[in-house]
């Protein structure tokens, strides 16, 4: 039987973290996040806060993922940790919602920026009468065809081999750094040879504004995780895992910190928190139409290179759990020639495809962030766990600060849980019937797993 392969080098890694990471998010939640916390000062300590989180997180996956360096992340360490019921929850989630929600996402906001230049993707493709809200007709757009095009085409590259995917993504992340780093350079130094941007502050800081704001930033810090499903194709995974996982993750903090150093020099709070785009809007103060442009246009190899790392790796999950028994049989298959879970692949970006048709991708992801980060949780849980359980597993790396980094990442994850119950509970609710969706799958695959052993 075909395996996959250890073919993906350090490079190839820290790629995948940053640029999985770095998507639309930088470019679009600083408008949020002025909204709620109001001032310069406070979005940032934002901005650091969801850092600090989003590296304890890393701390603790890369002990994980050294010592378990198996193709499907969470899917691996929560079966470990605690059981395969609940290694399943999380590739549930993750192959209907999370992930396929996510690479929906992304390929949408591609085809938005794309617009920019081609105004027809905006136009009506087909109109579909009574399948909208309220009886209204379901309109596909000609940039709902084109995602979709976009999804299937990574999709197929993806299946000709992980280096291909792998070497794509470290052109693409390399591109997508050097792009935000001029457009950086182009802020700071328009603001020193201009008057200091205003610092008045936008509305009043209030906690609940704070943690309002911490959600959209650990949002746009979401995927530094990514690299752990991929973690059966890195070479020497207990060296390049716990370097990916954690150099990445500074990588992407320094990065927003600056990116978001240039808005503010430019741009006051007010119109921060009047735009969309705010990447977009500081290039108009600069250089006009032109200066947009130039950031739609880098905003969609930023784009790219997330939807490539997310095809990459979140195929990876529903080929681990296929081949566990706990999915689908055809998706635990490794093509001979390739050494790739072609299938895996092909269903994960099929169904993503059509949630870009549907238009409900977007309130799907929303439900399933509370559930989502409850299985965080238990993921940076596990490594307290494991180290009572299995003292005997090898461990190449060690979290740094152990207990208090996974404990901090825990608490921060409960503290959001909380604040999500109570501001969303019915989004909240709803992503939990998402994941029990899934509960009689479970036995069934479990069932047919026992009578086969």
């Amino acid at each position: 039987m075909t395996e996959l392969r250890r073919v993906l080098g350090l490079s190839a890694a820290v790629a995948i973290v940053i640029g999985t990471v770095i998507g639309s998010g930088l470019f679009r939640v600083p408008q949020t996040m002025v909204q709620n916390v109001g001032s310069v000062g406070w979005v940032f300590m934002v901005w650091v806060a969801g850092g600090i989180l989003s590296l304890a997180g890393a701390l603790a996956y890369a002990e994980l993922a050294a010592a378990m360096p198996g193709a499907g992340g969470e899917y691996v360490y929560l079966t470990e940790a605690y059981g395969p019921m609940w290694g399943f929850f999380y590739g549930w989630t993750q192959m209907w919602v999370a992930k396929a929600g996510s690479i929906a996402t992304l390929a949408t906001a591609f085809f938005e920026y794309a617009a920019t230049f081609r105004p027809e993707f905006e136009q009506v493709f087909f109109r579909v009468p009574h399948l909208g809200e309220h009886g209204m007709p379901l309109e596909i757009r000609y940039g709902q065809i084109f995602a979709m095009a976009v999804i299937v085409a990574l999709a197929v590259l993806n299946y000709f081999g992980v280096k291909i995917g792998g070497n794509v993504q470290v052109v693409l992340t390399g591109l997508k750094m050097l792009l935000i780093v001029l457009i950086i350079f182009a802020g700071l130094m328009h603001a020193a040879g201009a008057a200091v941007a205003s610092t008045a502050p936008y509305v009043a800081f209030t906690v609940s504004g704070f943690f309002a704001a911490l959600v959209g930033v650990l949002w746009a810090y979401d995927g530094w995780n990514n690299v752990s499903m991929v973690a059966s194709e890195i070479r020497q995974p207990a060296r390049n895992l716990p370097i990916a996982l954690i150099g990445g993750t500074l990588a992407v903090m320094v990065l927003y910190l600056l990116a978001n150093w240039a808005y503010f020099a430019v741009l006051t709070p007010a119109e921060v928190a009047g735009s969309k785009r705010v990447a977009a809007t500081m290039m108009d103060h600069i250089f006009g139409t032109p200066g947009a442009k130039a950031v739609s246009a880098a905003i969609m190899v930023s784009i790219f290179a997330a939807l490539n790392g997310s095809i990459l790796s979140g195929s990876r999950v529903p080929y681990a759990m296929a081949r566990d028994g706990y999915f689908f049989r055809s998706f635990s298959k490794v093509h001979p020639a390739f050494a790739t879970p072609g299938i895996s692949i092909l269903g994960l970006s099929a169904w993503s495809a059509l949630l870009v048709l549907s238009g409900r991708y977007d309130q799907l992801f929303n439900y399933v962030i509370f559930a989502s980060w409850l299985l965080y949780g238990m993921t940076a849980a596990a490594v307290v766990v494991l180290r009572h359980t299995r003292p005997d597993l090898p461990r190449p790396y060690r979290t740094l600060g152990y207990p208090v980094v996974p404990v901090l990442f825990v608490l921060a994850a409960l503290v959001l849980e909380g604040f999500t119950l109570k501001n969303n509970p019915r989004e909240a609710i709803l992503g939990l019937v998402i994941i029990a969706a899934g509960l009689p799958f479970f036995f069934y695959w479990r069932g047919r797993r026992t009578a086969r052993s």
